[in-house]
């Protein structure tokens, strides 16, 4: 009797796990955006870094020692071209000036006093009342004389330059650096330190590197015979800044250095940019963005990836809907797009979202949705 009790609850739980089992059916393939991918012509936009410099960054040296009596400018101040910055102590120098014209104004009574020798013994040879020899020695002595100022001359002239040294003066308009000289500082000409640097920024340099690679592209994407009938092609080119955000003026390339350097295998480039308003300075660091063209390129969302372990994937659709995860090669971006060198091709289909959740073999239901392109510009 027990044993048929028992055999009958067995029964009775059997059928009541079968009867749940088809109570609860297994849940449909999820329901994922799927597109097929597309080649196009395309600008990849790749950031180089870039050091700023002004179109004049000059040290301003003394010419002459001597104490600093003045300093007529602060550090960071915008100073004009002429503009007296520093002050030497002037009096060694204007009488050494005093003491070059004493010795012209020596020299041109010398010159006067042989001029008047030669006055007087010319009728004498004439008239042969002295000999040819003492009016050929006085003649003599007036080149000497004469010469004697032209070198007077030049003395009182280094002087006078000298002098003009005393003034240290801006070669350009621009911004003052530092000042590591103060007032009553004994400055000269072979210091190691500068009074300061100016620099010139109303427009600056940007100076960044291409590899051989980067270069040969570069290259190939403009006409031109020579390197120079190609920088005249070149499209403005975009300064990102250290704060991740774009200069707001455009920049043009103008310099393509001579020769690759050997240490780094790089080539140096310069774009222009305008600065009016003095908002870059030298020193300045950030990223030159240059656009590349690409020819039939293929292209993926960046939102359609997912990265594991350095490598970027997606997920390939089959016609049976199974999803395949497909390791990609990105060799740059166009706005949101990765720009793909291999791993799929033009006409795969790939899912578009959701893929977070996904796994290898999984079958998905496709929700057709229009190009990948038309996708990501609609973005």
């Amino acid at each position: 009797m027990k044993n048929a009790i028992i055999t009958t609850f067995i029964l009775a739980l059997v059928l009541s796990s079968c009867a749940d089992k088809s109570q609860a059916p297994a849940p449909p393939p999820p329901l994922l955006p799927v597109a097929a991918i597309t080649s196009e012509n395309t600008t990849t936009d790749n950031d180089y870094p870039a050091s700023i410099q002004g179109t004049v960054d000059v040290e301003i040296r003394p010419q002459v020692s001597g104490n600093l009596d003045r300093v007529l400018v602060d550090e960071g101040a915008y100073v004009s071209k002429g503009q007296t910055l520093f002050k030497i102590n002037e009096r060694p120098f204007r009488e050494q000036l005093n003491n070059a014209l004493a010795s012209l104004h020596a020299a041109e009574a010398a010159l006067i006093n042989a001029q008047l020798e030669v006055d007087k013994l010319t009728p004498l040879v004439q008239n042969k009342v002295v000999s040819d020899y003492q009016l050929k020695t006085a003649k003599a002595s007036q080149k000497i004389a004469a010469a004697n100022i032209e070198q007077a001359k030049a003395m009182v002239a280094s002087a006078k330059i000298n002098l003009g040294y005393t003034n240290v003066t801006a070669p350009v308009s621009g911004y003052i650096g530092r000042l590591p000289k103060k007032q009553g500082s004994l400055v000269s000409a072979t210091d190691v330190e500068p009074l300061t640097t100016l620099s010139d920024v109303h427009e600056v340099f940007a100076y960044f590197s291409l590899g051989e690679t980067d270069f040969i592209n570069f290259k190939s994407q403009y006409a031109g015979n020579s390197i120079g009938d190609k920088i005249k092609k070149l499209p403005p080119v975009s300064l990102i800044l250290a704060d991740n955000n774009a200069y707001p003026q455009k920049g043009k390339i103008d310099m393509v250095d001579g020769q690759f350097d050997k240490n780094t295998g790089a080539i140096t480039l310069r774009a222009t940019f305008p600065n009016a308003n003095g908002t870059l300075r030298s020193g300045n660091t950030g990223r030159i963005r240059l656009g590349l063209q690409h020819d039939d390129a293929i292209l993926v969302p960046q939102s359609a990836t997912i990265e594991m372990q350095d490598k970027v994937f997606v997920f390939t659709v089959s016609k049976d809907n199974k999803v395949t995860k497909m390791p990609i090669t990105v060799v740059g971006k166009s706005g949101t797009n990765y720009l793909i060198k291999e791993g799929v091709k033009s006409g795969d289909q790939i899912v578009l979202s959701g893929i977070d959740k996904l796994q290898e073999g999984q079958v998905i239901q496709p929700e057709k949705t229009t190009k990948v392109a038309q996708i990501t510009n609609k973005k």
